[in-house]
């Protein structure tokens, strides 16, 4: 499974862009990760047209089970971050494995 990490994205952008320092393409994904947190902590919802969007969806208090144990514990309600990929993204991801299969 490919896997990248934030300092991994922002070394190709580096690569990809010359004409920006690492250290100016480090301080603007730094903003944009941060901003796009600060946004669902406030209980807003992102939006990226052609790439998705990322909202809060409440999960409900429920009685869960403590696996080491088998011990029923109660676990509280809570708000978890949620992506939904657009149109555009859906599809090439779906193309590029339907490609990876032949």
């Amino acid at each position: 499974m490919l896997s990248i990490t934030k300092s991994m994205l922002i070394e190709r952008i580096s690569m990809r862009y010359p004409a920006l320092s690492s250290k100016d393409v480090e301080l603007a994904v730094k903003a944009i990760f941060d901003r796009m947190s600060h946004q669902l902590v406030g209980g807003g919802r992102i939006e990226l047209r052609g790439f998705g969007s990322f909202s809060l969806h409440n999960r409900r208090a429920r009685i869960g089970r403590n696996p080491k144990t088998g011990n029923s514990v109660v676990l509280d309600s809570k708000a978890v971050p949620h992506f939904k990929p657009g149109k555009e993204l859906r599809e090439a991801v779906n193309t590029a494995f339907l490609e990876s299969k032949k």
